[in-house]
């Protein structure tokens, strides 16, 4: 479908599924899908896009710009990295007496203490700083959320996944990828809820998404954070 308003056209496809509401989605190449419950009014669908206009375009803008972007960091003083959502600056400073090369997080920058000024030293001590960072917020998570459940996780691991947000298996481990880190802290959350909520039910059926809602109601937006900047997360 093609839609105008403010004097801009969306080109969105239209997918009616078996689901309680609205939800608007970008994929990797900047192609719109709107996904809304059998039986909703073409009025309705174009109600909600215009209320999220202004979104809409901003996601669309950036999903094209992603062609642009360079794909790996270089490790000079003023490039940015994520850390809970938002982009920082880093610092860095040589320090040969320092037990072990180090990143402090303070106000508006990410400071690098290391002992030689090599891009791979700095790498490392940046994937460790998200690493601890990752750990200490998903546990306190937990802590937020485990009152929504009866059981509660026999482990928590930290790890370097290609391929996966969280896991939870069947002895109640749970894994998150230290990538989480750059996530804001709504979307650490929903990972976190995500994957309890598989300590009740593993798959992901009707209940698990049922169960995650009841705890989560928005979220699919906490979701779609991942799907829309995932690729922005490197390090």
């Amino acid at each position: 479908m093609i839609h105008s308003y403010s004097g801009e056209t969306i080109s969105f496809e239209l997918i009616y599924k078996n689901r309680t509401s609205m939800g608007i989605y970008i994929n990797l190449y900047g192609n719109v899908e709107v996904q809304v419950p059998k039986g909703t009014s073409e009025q309705s669908v174009l109600q909600l896009i215009e209320e999220k206009w202004d979104w809409v375009q901003e996601k669309i803008k950036e999903m094209k710009d992603r062609t642009l972007e360079p794909k790996e960091k270089v490790y000079n003083h003023g490039e940015s990295f994520l850390y809970l959502g938002n982009t920082y600056p880093i610092q860095i400073y040589q320090d040969i007496d320092i037990l072990q090369d180090h990143v402090v997080f303070e106000g508006d920058k990410l400071h690098i203490y290391v002992k030689q000024l090599e891009d791979e030293r700095i790498k490392q001590a940046l994937k460790r700083f998200y690493f601890q960072q990752c750990k200490a917020l998903v546990e306190k998570s937990i802590q937020s959320y485990q009152s929504n459940f009866k059981v509660k996780p026999r482990s928590i691991r930290i790890s370097d996944s290609k391929s996966t947000w969280g896991t939870c298996d069947s002895k109640l481990q749970l894994t998150f990828n230290w990538k989480l880190a750059m996530a804001p802290l709504q979307v650490i959350d929903y990972v976190v809820v995500h994957e309890m909520c598989h300590m009740v039910h593993l798959n992901h059926d009707r209940s698990f998404w049922r169960l995650v809602g009841k705890i989560l109601p928005d979220y699919e937006q906490r979701q779609n954070w991942l799907a829309l900047s995932s690729w922005k997360m490197i390090v």
